[in-house]
Protein backbone atom coordinates (compact mmCIF):
# COMPACT_ATOMS: atom_id res chain seq x y z
CA UNK A 1 0.00 0.00 0.00
CA UNK A 2 2.81 2.42 0.86
CA UNK A 3 4.49 1.64 -2.45
CA UNK A 4 1.31 2.74 -4.19
CA UNK A 5 1.20 5.96 -2.23
CA UNK A 6 4.78 6.79 -3.20
CA UNK A 7 3.82 6.59 -6.86
CA UNK A 8 1.22 9.36 -6.48
CA UNK A 9 3.54 12.23 -7.43
CA UNK A 10 2.21 14.17 -10.39
CA UNK A 11 2.78 17.66 -9.00
CA UNK A 12 6.22 18.65 -10.28
CA UNK A 13 6.54 22.46 -10.62
CA UNK A 14 9.29 23.95 -12.74
CA UNK A 15 11.96 26.18 -11.26
CA UNK A 16 10.09 29.21 -12.62
CA UNK A 17 6.84 28.12 -10.96
CA UNK A 18 8.74 27.50 -7.75
CA UNK A 19 10.27 30.99 -7.81
CA UNK A 20 6.95 32.63 -8.75
CA UNK A 21 5.15 30.92 -5.87
CA UNK A 22 7.82 32.01 -3.40
CA UNK A 23 7.76 35.63 -4.54
CA UNK A 24 3.97 35.75 -4.34
CA UNK A 25 4.12 34.23 -0.87
CA UNK A 26 6.79 36.73 0.18
CA UNK A 27 4.78 39.72 -1.03
CA UNK A 28 1.60 38.51 0.62
CA UNK A 29 3.44 37.75 3.87
CA UNK A 30 4.94 41.24 3.98
CA UNK A 31 1.50 42.79 3.41
CA UNK A 32 0.01 40.65 6.20
CA UNK A 33 2.79 41.74 8.58
CA UNK A 34 2.22 45.41 7.69
CA UNK A 35 -1.53 45.10 8.30
CA UNK A 36 -0.80 43.42 11.64
CA UNK A 37 1.48 46.27 12.65
CA UNK A 38 -1.05 48.89 11.51
CA UNK A 39 -4.08 47.42 13.27
CA UNK A 40 -2.58 45.90 16.41
CA UNK A 41 -4.19 47.34 19.55
CA UNK A 42 -2.91 44.92 22.20
CA UNK A 43 -0.85 45.71 25.30
CA UNK A 44 2.54 45.48 23.58
CA UNK A 45 3.54 45.10 19.96
CA UNK A 46 5.73 42.10 19.16
CA UNK A 47 8.14 42.79 16.26
CA UNK A 48 9.06 39.10 16.17
CA UNK A 49 5.48 38.13 15.29
CA UNK A 50 5.53 40.41 12.25
CA UNK A 51 8.71 38.72 11.03
CA UNK A 52 7.24 35.32 11.86
CA UNK A 53 4.18 36.01 9.68
CA UNK A 54 6.41 36.61 6.64
CA UNK A 55 8.53 33.53 7.32
CA UNK A 56 5.49 31.37 8.08
CA UNK A 57 3.99 32.19 4.70
CA UNK A 58 7.24 31.32 2.91
CA UNK A 59 7.86 28.13 4.88
CA UNK A 60 4.29 26.92 4.31
CA UNK A 61 4.74 27.49 0.58
CA UNK A 62 7.96 25.46 0.55
CA UNK A 63 6.34 22.65 2.55
CA UNK A 64 3.39 22.44 0.15
CA UNK A 65 5.77 22.42 -2.83
CA UNK A 66 7.80 19.61 -1.25
CA UNK A 67 4.71 17.52 -0.50
CA UNK A 68 3.02 18.05 -3.85
CA UNK A 69 0.57 15.21 -4.47
CA UNK A 70 2.73 12.65 -2.68
CA UNK A 71 0.65 11.22 0.17
CA UNK A 72 3.63 9.42 1.64
CA UNK A 73 5.45 12.72 2.08
CA UNK A 74 2.33 14.23 3.62
CA UNK A 75 2.07 11.44 6.20
CA UNK A 76 5.80 11.75 6.88
CA UNK A 77 5.44 15.46 7.50
CA UNK A 78 2.56 14.90 9.92
CA UNK A 79 4.69 12.42 11.83
CA UNK A 80 7.64 14.80 11.95
CA UNK A 81 5.52 17.73 13.13
CA UNK A 82 3.85 15.65 15.82
CA UNK A 83 7.11 15.43 17.80
CA UNK A 84 7.40 19.24 18.00
CA UNK A 85 5.94 20.91 21.07
CA UNK A 86 5.07 24.62 20.88
CA UNK A 87 4.91 26.18 24.34
CA UNK A 88 4.81 29.88 23.44
CA UNK A 89 1.67 31.48 24.87
CA UNK A 90 -0.34 33.58 22.42
CA UNK A 91 -1.32 36.82 24.16
CA UNK A 92 -4.11 37.94 21.83
CA UNK A 93 -6.76 36.06 19.86
CA UNK A 94 -6.03 38.25 16.83
CA UNK A 95 -2.44 36.96 16.87
CA UNK A 96 -3.84 33.48 16.16
CA UNK A 97 -6.02 34.93 13.38
CA UNK A 98 -3.00 36.52 11.67
CA UNK A 99 -0.98 33.31 12.04
CA UNK A 100 -3.77 31.31 10.39
CA UNK A 101 -4.09 34.06 7.75
CA UNK A 102 -0.40 33.78 6.85
CA UNK A 103 -0.57 29.98 6.91
CA UNK A 104 -3.54 29.89 4.53
CA UNK A 105 -1.96 32.29 2.05
CA UNK A 106 1.24 30.26 2.09
CA UNK A 107 -0.74 27.12 1.29
CA UNK A 108 -2.51 28.86 -1.62
CA UNK A 109 0.80 30.05 -3.06
CA UNK A 110 2.35 26.62 -2.51
CA UNK A 111 -0.20 24.83 -4.72
CA UNK A 112 0.19 27.46 -7.42
CA UNK A 113 -3.05 29.37 -6.78
CA UNK A 114 -1.23 32.70 -6.89
CA UNK A 115 -4.32 34.67 -7.92
CA UNK A 116 -6.19 33.25 -4.91
CA UNK A 117 -3.28 34.17 -2.62
CA UNK A 118 -3.03 37.75 -3.92
CA UNK A 119 -6.77 38.49 -4.07
CA UNK A 120 -7.36 36.77 -0.72
CA UNK A 121 -4.59 38.79 0.95
CA UNK A 122 -5.84 42.10 -0.46
CA UNK A 123 -9.49 41.43 0.36
CA UNK A 124 -8.93 40.14 3.91
CA UNK A 125 -6.44 42.94 4.64
CA UNK A 126 -8.98 45.51 3.46
CA UNK A 127 -11.66 43.98 5.70
CA UNK A 128 -9.30 44.03 8.71
CA UNK A 129 -8.41 47.69 8.12
CA UNK A 130 -12.06 48.69 7.69
CA UNK A 131 -13.14 46.87 10.86
CA UNK A 132 -10.31 48.49 12.78
CA UNK A 133 -11.06 51.99 11.45
CA UNK A 134 -14.71 51.86 12.51
CA UNK A 135 -13.89 50.27 15.88
CA UNK A 136 -15.97 47.17 15.17
CA UNK A 137 -16.36 44.98 18.28
CA UNK A 138 -14.78 47.52 20.63
CA UNK A 139 -16.60 48.55 23.82
CA UNK A 140 -18.45 51.89 23.96
CA UNK A 141 -16.15 54.86 24.09
CA UNK A 142 -15.49 56.09 27.60
CA UNK A 143 -16.39 59.56 28.74
CA UNK A 144 -13.47 61.53 30.11
CA UNK A 145 -13.35 64.62 32.27
CA UNK A 146 -10.57 67.06 31.42
CA UNK A 147 -9.43 69.74 33.84
CA UNK A 148 -7.09 72.27 32.26
CA UNK A 149 -5.68 75.56 33.56
CA UNK A 150 -4.30 77.94 30.95
CA UNK A 151 -3.54 81.57 30.16
CA UNK A 152 -6.69 83.13 28.70
CA UNK A 153 -6.02 84.85 25.38
CA UNK A 154 -7.89 84.49 22.06
CA UNK A 155 -4.85 82.95 20.38
CA UNK A 156 -4.36 80.41 23.17
CA UNK A 157 -8.03 79.49 23.06
CA UNK A 158 -7.79 78.73 19.32
CA UNK A 159 -4.72 76.52 19.80
CA UNK A 160 -6.38 74.65 22.69
CA UNK A 161 -9.50 73.97 20.64
CA UNK A 162 -7.38 72.67 17.76
CA UNK A 163 -5.70 70.10 20.02
CA UNK A 164 -9.05 69.05 21.51
CA UNK A 165 -10.63 68.56 18.06
CA UNK A 166 -7.60 66.60 16.85
CA UNK A 167 -7.92 63.91 19.53
CA UNK A 168 -11.58 64.09 20.59
CA UNK A 169 -14.78 63.18 18.80
CA UNK A 170 -17.14 64.92 21.23
CA UNK A 171 -16.24 68.00 23.31
CA UNK A 172 -18.58 69.53 25.89
CA UNK A 173 -17.59 72.41 28.12
CA UNK A 174 -18.97 71.72 31.61
CA UNK A 175 -17.54 74.52 33.75
CA UNK A 176 -15.34 77.56 33.25
CA UNK A 177 -14.04 79.83 35.98
CA UNK A 178 -11.43 82.53 36.25
CA UNK A 179 -8.80 82.06 38.92
CA UNK A 180 -8.62 84.82 41.54
CA UNK A 181 -5.71 87.22 41.08
CA UNK A 182 -4.53 85.53 37.86
CA UNK A 183 -5.06 86.02 34.16
CA UNK A 184 -5.89 82.31 33.89
CA UNK A 185 -8.93 80.14 33.31
CA UNK A 186 -9.78 76.72 34.71
CA UNK A 187 -11.97 74.74 32.32
CA UNK A 188 -13.70 71.38 32.69
CA UNK A 189 -14.63 69.39 29.57
CA UNK A 190 -16.45 66.13 28.95
CA UNK A 191 -14.61 64.31 26.15
CA UNK A 192 -14.68 61.11 24.12
CA UNK A 193 -11.59 60.20 22.12
CA UNK A 194 -11.58 59.44 18.40
CA UNK A 195 -9.31 56.43 18.96
CA UNK A 196 -8.80 54.21 21.99
CA UNK A 197 -5.60 54.29 24.06
CA UNK A 198 -4.79 57.87 23.05
CA UNK A 199 -5.14 59.42 26.52
CA UNK A 200 -1.42 59.57 27.31
CA UNK A 201 -0.60 61.06 23.93
CA UNK A 202 -3.40 63.60 24.37
CA UNK A 203 -2.21 64.73 27.81
CA UNK A 204 1.38 64.97 26.53
CA UNK A 205 0.25 67.15 23.62
CA UNK A 206 -1.50 69.52 26.03
CA UNK A 207 1.47 69.73 28.38
CA UNK A 208 3.74 70.71 25.50
CA UNK A 209 1.74 73.94 25.06
CA UNK A 210 3.60 76.68 26.92
CA UNK A 211 0.46 78.55 27.98
CA UNK A 212 -1.04 75.58 29.86
CA UNK A 213 -0.22 75.48 33.55
CA UNK A 214 -1.96 72.26 34.64
CA UNK A 215 -3.69 69.28 33.01
CA UNK A 216 -5.69 66.53 34.73
CA UNK A 217 -7.60 63.82 32.90
CA UNK A 218 -10.18 61.73 34.76
CA UNK A 219 -11.99 58.69 33.43
CA UNK A 220 -13.89 55.64 34.66
CA UNK A 221 -12.83 52.10 33.89
CA UNK A 222 -15.40 49.95 32.10
CA UNK A 223 -17.71 48.32 34.61
CA UNK A 224 -16.51 50.31 37.62
CA UNK A 225 -17.35 53.66 39.11
CA UNK A 226 -13.90 54.54 40.37
CA UNK A 227 -12.30 57.58 38.77
CA UNK A 228 -8.74 57.08 37.57
CA UNK A 229 -6.34 59.94 37.01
Amino acid sequence: MLEGLELIDIFRPSIFDFAANLFVSLGCGILIALVYRLTYRGPSHSPSLGTSLVLLSLITTVVILVIGNNLARAFGLVGAMSIIRFRTAVRDVLDIVFIFFSLSIGMAAGVGLNSVAIIGTLFISLVIILLDSVGFGTPPRQKHLLQVTYSATPENEIVLQQVLKKYCRHIQLMNLRQLAGKDSLEAFYHLSFRRLNKDNEFVQALRELDFIAQVNLFFEEEGTGNPVV
